[in-house]
Order: structure tokens, then sequence, then C-alpha cells
């Protein structure tokens, strides 16, 4: 790989952080506003005077779909499926974008691709703003599952500047900003929700803020980011992918996408049901379902700073999904507040461990000339797990029930943790992350 000077790696590692952090606060805002705002849009637009439109239509569908049952499904659990259909459709849509991405930065820059993904999500953040009725709020959603690049880019670019033995704590920093972006961004998503200031759409005020953070990120980007990608990659692309047919793969990238997109389809499901199931069982509203994704968040930095950086990343891919079979086990069977954090617990360890390490372990497998096109086609199969996931998961839950849908996710996450274990190995050179200069010098 290229030689990169600790001076340029200490800044750009900067501007990541800050760039990353400020996005995925900015992402998560609206993640405990679902529930409330599909009821919003709902008793707005499909009341008995309102068939004619996007979101009557589409609950004319789920009620077809519901007569097809035997079972009488009850109707306040539209709300679910309809999150769930439109997370699986960000997610698909990221899926389809995602290696896109990853090969016009393996071409044209890892800089530019990232600015033209930030006009993307500028234009879905504003759509947002102005989502008046259901239909304006879904083309947001279009155009952010299209043009939403920031995450993969980020990998993309510390791997650009990390060699063998600082790598998987560089990865570990990014999944960090996922962290406190998850123990800040929901309950300020929450709290601002709760402050009218456009009587048509009542999550104005969040999506405003949500905007004001994207566009402060673009400018700083613009402003602070180099080229990361090595210049002979660009010169030389037929040489580097000679090469890169030539290096010898520890795991295939078929079973590391493999893994990917078989975690996330169940921890996807579990992920995007979590805010619904404590609305069902608990009553929980948007204030509470943001202080347990807080919660979740929080606990998942600390790990992310104090635990998951010092491990190597097989270690930690282990230790996330056996995490990950414990929730599930749990919260089929919660009762209490109680036992709802103790299963959010062994959530924020999953959170903290798995897709990092994975990202870690894919990147050992890529030379410098295939790289973001290798984590492109990584997080294409995570997000299509990720749309395939919550459709499926909120189906199974609003069909057969908490129990069930719980249960068969536990039996899909031991089939996962059978393959992480049995299936894949450590790369060389990756156990020496144990010894790698601690992150907080880079900062």
């Amino acid at each position: 790989m290229s030689t990169v000077d600790p001076g340029t790696r200490k800044r750009v590692l900067k501007v990541i952080f800050i760039s990353l952090l400020l996005d995925l606060i900015s992402f998560t805002f609206i993640l405990p506003l679902f529930p409330k705002l599909l009821e919003f849009y709902r008793n707005s637009e499909a009341g008995p005077e309102s068939q004619s439109t996007l979101l009557a239509r589409i609950l004319g569908g789920l009620n077809t779909y519901k007569s097809a049952f035997a079972k009488p499904i009850d109707s306040r659990y539209d709300i679910v499926l309809l999150g769930g259909a439109l997370g699986s459709l960000f997610s698909l849509l990221q899926a389809i974008a995602s290696p896109v991405i990853g090969h016009l930065s393996d071409k044209y820059g890892r800089r530019a691709a990232l600015l033209a993904s930030m006009a993307g999500n500028i234009v879905s953040v504003l759509l947002w703003v102005m989502a008046v009725d259901f239909r304006t709020f879904l083309a947001s959603r279009i155009v952010g599952g299209l043009s939403e690049g920031n995450v993969q880019l980020a990998t993309a670019i510390a791997t650009d500047i990390s060699d063998e033995t600082s790598r998987g704590s560089t990865m570990a920093l990014i999944g960090a900003c996922f962290s406190i972006a998850f123990t800040f961004g929901p309950a300020l998503g929450a709290y601002l929700s709760s402050i009218a200031t456009v009587a048509a759409n009542p999550f104005a005020t969040a999506a405003g803020v949500s905007l004001t953070l994207i566009v402060v990120e673009t400018i700083y980007l613009y402003a602070s980011l180099p080229e990361t990608l090595p210049t002979q990659t660009r010169k030389e692309i037929a040489k580097t992918a000679t090469k890169a047919a030539a290096v010898t793969r520890t795991n295939s990238h078929f079973l590391l996408n493999l893994v990917h997109f078989s975690f996330l389809l169940f921890f996807s499901g579990m992920e995007f049901s979590l805010p619904f199931m404590t609305y069902d069982l608990f009553q929980y509203n948007s204030a509470q379902n943001g202080r347990l994704l807080g919660y979740v968040g929080l606990i998942a930095s600390i790990l992310q700073g104090g635990v998951t950086r010092r491990l190597p990343p097989l270690l930690t891919v282990r230790i996330g999904v056996s995490a990950c079979l414990l929730a599930f086990v749990m919260l089929g069977r919660i009762g209490s507040i109680g036992s709802l954090y103790l299963a959010a617990t062994c959530l924020a360890t999953t959170s903290a461990t798995v897709v990092s390490g994975l990202n870690t372990l894919s990147s050992f497998e890529a030379s410098e000339g295939e790289r973001g096109g290798k984590l492109g086609i990584l997080r294409s199969w995570g997000q299509l797990g990720r749309g395939l996931g919550p459709v499926l998961f909120t189906s199974v839950y609003w069909w057969a029930g908490r129990e069930v849908a719980y249960g068969a996710g536990a039996a899909g996450i031991l089939g996962v943790t059978l393959l992480v274990f049995a299936g894949l190995k450590s790369p060389p050179g990756s156990e020496k992350t144990r010894k790698a200069t601690p992150e907080k010098k880079d900062l």
C-alpha cells in the first residue's frame, strides 16, 4: 500500500471523524420519529375522504395483504409494516447505489465521490423539510437511498491512510461515530419533534436542523478533505487490476458478503422493530424511544473506544454475533423495562463490533485499486439484507406476534454465528491490531 505521512493521516482522520459524526447525527434524528410520523400522514391522508392519495392506496394494498391471512390482524400494526417497508426501500436503494459509488470513487477519487453524495443528501433532507404530504416524504427517502455514500467512502478513506497494524483501530473510530450518533441523535430528534414551527409538517424543526448539519458537513468536507486515493491507482488502473487479481485471499469476498448479508437480514429486522415493539408493549413515545436508542449508542461508544479497537477484527465479529443471539432470545421474552435494557446492552455490543469487524476483514482482502469497489459491494450486500430484513421481520411480527418473530430471528442468527465461527479466518497481519498505536494520538 502507499505510505501516508503521519501529519496527513492525523488531519484526514480528524476530517473523517467530524464529518461522519455530523452526518450520522443528522441521519439518526428520524429513527424514533417513524411511528408518530407515519401516524401523522395516515391521519391526514388516509381517511374515508382521502382514498385517492398515494398513502391511501398503499394502505389499501396492506389491507389486501392482511385479508390473505386467516388470522385477524389488528389495524394498529399497519404502521409497523409500513415503517418496515420504508426502511426496506431505503436500504434496497443503497444496495443498488453502493457498488456504483464505490467504483466511481476508485476511478475519480474519494473526495469527488463524497461531495457528489453530499449534494444528494442535501436534496433528500430538503425534501423532508418540505414534506407536508406522504408523497414528498417518500421522495426524500428515495433520493437519500440513492445518494447516501458517506459511510462506505469514509471506510475507503480510512483504509487508504492506514497500514495493516492500524487498520482495525481506524475502522473502530468509524464505528465510534455510529455509537456517539446513536447516543445523542435519536434523543435530539425526539426533542426537536416536540417543537412545532410549521403546522403542516410537525417534524419540520427536526428536519431543518438535520439539513443544517448536512450543509455544514458539506462545506467542511469541501474545505478540509484532501484526496486520499493513491495516485498510482488512478494512473495505472490496468496494472492495479492485474495485481488485485493475484492477491491471495484468506477469506473470500463471497463468504464475507454472505456473512454481512445474513447478519444484517436478521439484525436490521430486530433493530427496526425495536421502536414499534416498545410502542406496542410499553406504550413508549418518541422521547422514550430516543432515550432507549441513546442508551444503546452510549454503551456502544464506550465499547468502541475502550475495547473494540484493541481487538483483532475476527474476534470482534465473533463477540458481536454471539451478543446478537442473546438479544434475540431476550427480546422474545421480555416483560419489563429492566429486561428491555438488558437486551439493549447486548444490542449495543453487536452494534459496536460486527460491521466494523467485517469492514476490516474485507479491507485486508482488497488491494488499493479495488478497495472502493470491494467495500462498496460488501456494503451493497449488507444493505440488501437491511432492505429485506425490516419488511420480512415486521411482517412476521405483524402476523404471528413478537415471540414468533424474535424466535425465528434467533434461529437465523444462530446460523450466522456458526458460519462466523466455522468459516472465517484471521488474515495475516490482522492480529497485529492489538499493538496498534492508540487512536487518540491521531486526533
